[in-house]
């Protein structure tokens, strides 16, 4: 499977541009930029890939993607014969907010969001609903309403429980983000070693000083996943990501 690079319309004077397609025909292959996006389609049904995650979309589907990661969607014409599907697209520069300025408390929930997003999130239920009509209002927008506008909506979509993420830990390299420090030592450590067939959660659970049904019980609680099912999960993600961007064979990955 090839994916394209894009080029986007994003310069380096914008805080955001915004593009609405009022007649989508979904023709671009499988892709990847540098930039932020947040997708929101309308009227459509099919299938769509972020990173390693394909799963069936619509009738509205609204994703949030983070740099780099590869995204498509299609569109099944024979579902949806009759109807004209809009597409309404954000984007925005990697390097548009500092370290510095989001770590400030108001702004929190924006870097994690961002952190995140390296996954893909979907949104859907009352902030879907929402993001819609807040997007199609901001794309006849202008000026510094709509900066305040966009920001609103990063911030609306950061404490939002409607979401869900989508390309698996090991596709993004990126380990679920938490506040205790003890997990944050077993997620380094397991990124390390997960490729070794020896890696066994009794090795894991000394590095932090706990008995294995205490891990555990913690490494759940704090992942919403099984030790084993969590290092499953990054192999396979992490074998789906070499199948795309390596040449080897599926026997050798």
């Amino acid at each position: 499977m090839k994916v394209y690079p894009e080029i986007t319309p994003v310069k380096d004077d914008d805080v955001f541009v915004i593009l609405n397609h009022k007649d989508a025909d979904f023709d671009y292959p499988i892709h990847t930029h540098p930039e932020y996006e947040l997708n929101l389609v309308i009227n459509s049904l099919g299938n769509r890939i972020v990173g390693d995650s394909v799963l069936e979309y619509g009738p509205i589907d609204l994703v949030l993607i983070g740099p780099k990661i590869y995204h498509c969607w299609d569109n099944d014409k024979e579902k949806t014969s009759g109807t004209s599907a809009q597409v309404i697209t954000i984007q925005f520069d990697e390097n548009l907010f500092d370290e510095k300025f989001l770590s400030r408390d108001t702004l929190r929930p924006i870097k994690e969001l961002l952190e995140f997003s390296i996954r893909g999130i979907s949104f859907d239920g009352d902030t879907r609903d929402d993001i819609m009509v807040r997007m199609k209002k901001l794309s006849h927008m202008k000026g510094f309403k709509a900066t305040l506008e966009f920001l609103d909506i990063l911030h609306t979509l950061a404490v939002s429980k409607d979401k869900t993420y989508l390309a698996s830990v090991g596709f993004s390299s990126m380990p679920e983000k938490t506040t205790y420090k003890r997990i944050n030592v077993v997620y380094d450590y397991i990124l390390e070693k997960f490729t070794d067939v020896d890696l066994n959660l009794t090795d894991v659970a000394k590095i932090v000083s706990m008995s294995d049904s205490a891990f555990s019980h913690f490494f759940k609680k704090c992942t919403n996943k099984s030790f084993t099912q969590f290092v499953v999960d990054l192999r396979i993600g992490y074998a789906s990501k070499l199948l795309l961007e390596t040449q080897d064979s599926v026997g050798q990955i």
